[in-house]
């Protein structure tokens, strides 16, 4: 959640500062910026539902370790 705001507040800014100035550098990195938490977002989706297919469960106190059982 923390990592979120900072990303939004790093958006907000480059966005107010290329207002400022004539282009589309700020708005074109606010974009970057955004994808790359959207990618970060579907990585963790990735392993949240992972570890809930091979446990079979989403409840942390079931999952004793994520090592590979012999």
């Amino acid at each position: 959640m923390g990592i979120e705001l900072m990303l939004n507040a790093a958006n907000l800014n480059l966005v107010l500062f290329n207002k400022q100035q004539a282009g589309m550098d700020g708005q074109l990195f606010a974009l970057f910026v955004i994808l790359v938490a959207v990618c970060e977002a579907a990585v963790g989706i990735a392993i949240i539902l992972r570890v809930y297919h091979y446990y079979q469960s989403a409840v942390p106190d079931r999952i004793n370790n994520l090592k590979e059982h012999e």
